[in-house]
């Protein structure tokens, strides 16, 4: 029996005009068989097999299409990632600021503690301190003395993620200026915390993305100043609990002549950690005011000349700060404290010490509390408390230990304010609201020390949330900036942010060329 040896299913060849004489091609008028036209005739009366194709069809593509929206909505975009972990960066930027206030807190604390009980031992812990402090930051962390905001405002203007870069906020270094600055705040050394905020959350940010992209594997493209700028930013915005504040200085301060100045990434990164500090400690106040101060016409006087004479004394403070000790000494001395940097710290000790002794203790520290009971109205302990805080810091700034002059500087200027509001009643007439001009010396005195107006009325604004007396802010700290560039042309951060570039681009050259 024959079988057909061609594959059941397999196709069928195409019937040949040799096997099929007389046939005609495929497509000729005689290739039609009845098989053929009754489909033709049976087609127009079955209109539901090609329906259910069609839809067939379209529910294949329907399923398709809703199998790659699934895939891409649990896809993280690349976008997403970056946000999610600068944010993450900014949050532990927070914790970092929080861990650093408490730890000051409590240096605060026993200070106080210990000179209220005990008031000679200013004169051990303040010299003694001091030079310990001061030789400590030579052998540990050179690159942390001062402020702390020049270090980072020259780091986002070296080559990024450079050897000397890298050096201006080594996170390393960053540690030891936690602790040193909190044994200053100890020791009675007239100093503020938020000025290292800023140095320490770049730090910690730079090393975060750093860690990301090595560890984890994230190759999302952090820019190192994108994150520099963001965790000095989120620094000091936890620092006073001022989101906006943070935001204004990453503008103002740091986007000088970067490219980080407008980058939204980096603005999330400030507001992060502003809104977490916020979250955990609630819309508090930096400094608190009892009784709102009100805005009258009649301050408008008073206020421009409490900003003339902020801005005199800020312009020549920050000259003081920039030109350091050597520009208080003469010519042929001005080698000396270089030669002898911890005999320079232990002698800057006894100044603040008798500064202290002679004001009761109002100098020592940041000088928080007495610039939170002149804007409240309460008495202060001494007139020239503001004369005295601004030797005291300028003095413990010559040490060369860790410490910043926010705080320090509204402090000086609550104090200015004070005797401006004396002067007034004495020569004119007693203000209805003399607390107006303690505030408005705060932003003041600031913004003349650091040529900021934007940012020191924002930050007064901001931590006092004394909105109504925004206009106030804002003039005065635009006059006393003005009033200041005259005795001191250049900003006091940048300045002093050249030196700390130069020195850390001369300390990378040094192994190489050695």
């Amino acid at each position: 029996m024959n079988q057909d040896p061609t594959p059941p299913g397999s196709p069928q060849p195409p019937p040949s005009s040799a096997s099929h004489p007389g046939s005609s091609p495929p497509g000729s008028a005689a290739d039609a068989s009845p098989a053929s036209d009754a489909a033709i005739q049976a087609s127009p009366s079955d209109p539901p097999a090609t329906e259910l194709q069609r839809l067939k069809a379209r529910q294949r593509q329907a399923r398709l299409a809703a199998w790659r929206k699934s895939r891409q909505a649990g896809r993280i975009s690349r976008t997403t990632l970056r946000y999610a972990v600068f944010m993450c960066g900014a949050g532990l930027v927070a914790l970092f600021s929080m861990a650093f206030a408490w730890i000051a807190e409590v240096a605060l604390h026993w200070n106080r503690e210990l000179t209220t009980s005990t008031p000679w031992l200013a004169f051990v812990m303040l010299p003694f301190g001091l030079a310990a402090l001061r030789w400590l930051t030579i052998r540990y962390a050179p690159q942390a003395r001062g402020s702390g905001i020049p270090q980072v405002i020259a780091a986002v203007n070296l080559p990024p993620a450079g050897p000397a870069q890298t050096l201006l906020v080594s996170f390393r270094q960053q540690m030891w200026k936690v602790a040193l600055t909190a044994a200053g705040l100890l020791a009675g050394a007239s100093i503020g915390r938020e000025g290292p905020s800023v140095q320490v959350g770049a730090a910690a940010m730079l090393s975060w993305g750093r860690w990301c992209h090595e560890k984890l594997q994230f190759r999302i493209g952090f820019h190192p100043n994108a994150l520099i700028a963001a965790g000095a930013a989120g620094g000091l915005a936890a620092a006073f609990n001022t989101p906006l504040a943070g935001v204004v200085f990453a503008i103002e301060e740091l986007g000088k002549g970067t490219s980080v100045r407008w980058d939204r990434l980096v603005l999330s990164g400030v507001l992060t950690a502003g809104f977490l500090t916020l979250a955990l400690f609630g819309n508090n106040p930096y400094f608190a005011v009892k009784v709102p101060i009100l805005a009258l016409k009649e301050a408008w006087g008073p206020v421009l000349l409490c900003a003339l004479f902020n801005g005199v004394a800020g312009g020549l403070f920050a000259k003081a700060l920039g030109g350091g000790v050597q520009a208080m000494m003469p010519a042929h001395l001005r080698e000396w404290p270089g030669r002898h940097p911890v005999v320079v710290a232990f002698l800057c000790g006894v100044v603040v010490a008798l500064l202290g002794w002679a004001t009761a203790g109002a100098t020592f520290g940041t000088g928080y509390e007495q610039a939170a009971g002149l804007i409240n109205g309460e008495p202060h302990g001494t007139l020239w408390f503001g004369v005295a805080k601004l030797v005291a810091t300028v003095v413990s700034y010559f040490a060369g230990i860790p410490g910043g002059i926010f705080t320090p500087a509204l402090a000086i200027g609550a104090g200015l304010g004070a005797n401006v509001a004396d002067f007034v009643a004495h020569v004119m007439h007693p203000m209805m609201e003399p607390r107006v001009l303690a505030l408005v010396s705060m932003a003041a005195f600031l913004a003349a020390a650091t040529q900021a107006p934007i940012t020191a009325s924002v930050i007064v604004m901001e931590m006092t949330r004394t909105q109504d007396l925004t206009l106030f802010l804002l003039a005065s700290a635009l006059l006393a900036a003005f009033v200041s560039r005259q005795f001191s042309p250049h900003p006091f951060y940048h300045r002093v942010a050249h030196v700390f570039r130069r020195e850390a681009v001369a300390l990378v050259r040094k192994p190489a060329t050695a």
